[in-house]
């Protein structure tokens, strides 16, 4: 696979200037630890949004950061979980005082460090609900998460969530919206290829010419099967 990159060690800190370069009227962006947000955060009187995970899933999240979407977006290395700093300063930044929605997707390493994160914002008066997203019928466990995975319902919950914050939903109504989204959400992917790791430099698995992969997980987690490739009604 071809790459129009630098170095691999700098792809996240170059994404997040660009970004910062782009849009500077939407966004703006925090550095050590990173994070993306409004720039007009706090918004009096609304909930905040705050969603993240590895990078590499790109427009996912930092570009659904905006006036009826995420609040914020902490993005952690290619494929790898944002720390729990990240989210504990991005939601000092972004709470107006009505609280802060996490939303995050059903991967270990996520949900400790969000969890993490909601702990140490609630030490400092800072009102924080979790819900998580496991919308992907695939497979039940993988090599990242315990029960589903939480894949495309993610961007749903992102933008009625931020629609409806705007509409001035309190924090537990937005909690119970943003779970019941997450309830009637199913998905499943599909491999054509392999991905790449900057770092890695090498695909993350083998499929051949004419093959695919049914219910493959957006790090390369094993899908349900693999087969010939078939047409699009077909799938």
């Amino acid at each position: 696979m071809k790459k129009l990159i630098n170095k691999p060690e700098y792809v996240v800190k170059e994404q997040l200037e660009g970004i910062a370069l782009a849009y500077p009227d939407i966004v703006k962006v925090h550095f050590d630890p990173n994070f993306i947000y409004r720039a007009d955060a706090p918004v009096k009187g609304k909930v905040a949004i705050v969603s993240g995970g590895g990078s590499g899933h790109e427009p996912m999240h930092g570009g659904f950061v905006g006036f009826g979407m995420l609040d914020a977006a902490c993005p952690g290395e290619v494929f790898t979980s944002p720390t729990p700093d990240q989210m504990l300063e991005t939601a000092k930044i972004v709470n107006s005082g009505e609280g802060v929605l996490f939303i995050v997707k059903n991967y270990s390493g996520d949900v400790m460090n969000f969890e993490m994160a909601a702990d140490l914002a609630r030490e400092e008066g800072i009102r924080v609900l979790n819900i998580l997203i496991d919308d992907d019928v695939a497979v039940k466990d993988s090599s990242y998460t315990q029960g589903r995975r939480g894949v495309g319902t993610t961007v749903l919950a992102e933008k009625i969530c931020g629609a409806a914050a705007e509409r001035g939903y309190d924090l537990k109504k937005l909690a119970n919206l943003c779970r019941k989204i997450n309830i009637n959400g199913r998905s499943m992917g599909l491999a054509l290829t392999s991905c790449t790791v900057p770092a890695a430099g090498k695909p993350t698995f083998e499929l051949g010419e004419d093959e695919m992969e049914i219910g493959i997980g957006i790090h390369g987690e094993p899908g349900r099967k693999r087969m010939k490739i078939k047409t699009a009604n077909e799938i």
